[in-house]
């Protein structure tokens, strides 16, 4: 008899002990048609961020190599007055100083004023190319936190909706779906919006660093036309 009833016991036993795991994919299948679309509104928004940041820093990286010895070379091509080939080697540069540089050779023997104004015009398209779509990362890092916030309250609207219309019985399945929806979303905006916040703020960063070097090269070729001859 007590070997039946110990028997009897030990499935019961191994049942309680059984733990149940839920996987990421569950996780957001379990979350509803709400949950599902605003999930996929997320990803795609990370996919774009990340596009963006690795397409900016190459960019960026790209544009701050500058030869250590071009504006010596530009100097010494200026003071002997072979703007052709200080223009060439600006062409052979091919950056963003280069460029700025380029526009106050062709200035030449027009007054300082007017040399300075036409690379700060050029200044500001360059800056302008260097933060092409990097606007997007701040709406996105913005954006996406409040995306899934409203994911957060469809799924919270969809389990009052279901306690309301329960009838004294709530069905637990669907409240939980509801939660999930809640809760996958919130999760999911918050690391689309640090991600991009992140990759926004780097870049700017890298940005500053390329404007800062192009205003020193642009003071130092403002200096060397201003030095007595």
């Amino acid at each position: 008899m007590l070997n039946t009833i110990l028997q009897d016991t030990e499935p019961l036993v191994e049942d309680e002990s059984v733990e149940k795991t839920l996987s990421i994919i569950e996780l957001i299948t379990t979350g509803g048609t709400a949950g599902i679309i605003i999930i996929l509104i997320l990803a795609l928004l990370f996919v774009v961020a990340v596009y963006i940041y690795f397409e900016r820093i190459f960019a960026i990286k790209e544009a701050s190599k500058v030869d250590s010895n071009f504006m010596n070379k530009i100097r010494d091509y200026v003071s002997d007055g072979k703007i052709d080939s200080a223009q060439n080697l600006c062409a052979t540069a091919n950056s963003p100083v280069s460029r700025l540089i380029s526009k106050g050779i062709s200035r030449i023997g027009k007054p300082l004023d007017d040399i300075n104004t036409a690379i700060e015009n050029a200044g500001r398209l360059e800056i302008y190319g260097l933060e092409k779509n990097v606007s997007v990362l701040a709406t996105i890092s913005g954006a996406a936190p409040m995306i899934g916030f409203l994911g957060t309250v469809i799924g919270m609207i969809l389990s009052i909706f279901e306690i309301a219309n329960s009838g004294g019985s709530i069905d637990i399945k669907t409240l939980a779906d509801g939660l999930y929806t809640a809760m996958t979303t919130t999760v999911g905006g918050l690391i689309v919006g640090i991600v991009a916040y992140i990759a926004y703020n780097h870049l700017v960063v890298k940005t500053n660093k390329v404007v800062y070097k192009m205003e020193a090269n642009s003071v130092e070729f403002l200096d060397l036309l201003n030095e007595p001859i």
